[in-house]
């Protein structure tokens, strides 16, 4: 018995390998956090949004501001998740340099993404949104997303990256657009007669 070829709107069924689930990291910057002073707020809201899309995600890495936000990420991207949300160091102290150290992983920019969530803020009436010097690009197979560090800055984001995230991390993984596919019966989809 042979099986028919796809259709291009159809995905043919994986044969023998195992679906690995989506996946999703996050690491906090917030050196008082990593270092007891207070305890961390935003890694918990951005674990519950990636959980709530879908994505298996383990508790938040916090790490102090500066090269050790780095070493999170290479880290986190070499064990290949799907997404990697930071929160903190998009600032401009001079401790301030998440971005810094996400560029050089990156391998493309997705410059919207980031326009968006600053866009959010200052759309809320928070101008300060303006200074989150935060980036997004996909290192690998993954999407690397800076955040800001505030309680306020994450939950406009998470509202920015709800409809997008799945969509984007489709799209890294070699998926298209949604098709229109045409009926069985050979009409074009959406004809009549």
């Amino acid at each position: 018995m042979t099986m028919a070829s796809p259709t291009p709107c159809e995905s043919p069924s994986p044969v023998g390998g195992r679906v690995r689930p989506r996946t999703g990291v996050v690491v906090v910057a917030s050196t008082r956090a990593a270092r007891g002073v207070y305890e961390d707020r935003t890694g918990p809201i951005l674990v519950g949004a990636l959980r709530d899309w879908g994505f298996v995600t383990g508790d938040p890495v916090v790490v102090a501001d500066g090269s050790e936000v780095g070493e999170a990420l290479r880290a986190a991207v070499a064990d290949g998740p799907a997404v990697v949300l930071t929160s903190g160091g998009t600032g401009l102290t001079p401790t301030d340099t998440t971005p810094e150290e996400t560029l050089p992983l990156l391998d493309r920019v997705v410059p919207g993404i980031a326009e968006s969530i600053r866009h959010a803020g200052v759309a809320k009436g928070v101008a300060t949104a303006a200074l989150s010097r935060g980036l997004a690009g996909v290192a690998g197979r993954t999407l690397v997303i800076n955040l800001p560090g505030s309680v306020g800055g994450v939950r406009d984001a998470i509202e920015v990256l709800e409809p997008l995230v799945a969509h984007a991390v489709e799209q890294i993984g070699g998926g298209d657009h949604p098709r229109h596919c045409a009926p069985s019966d050979g009409r074009a989809a959406g004809g009549g007669q």
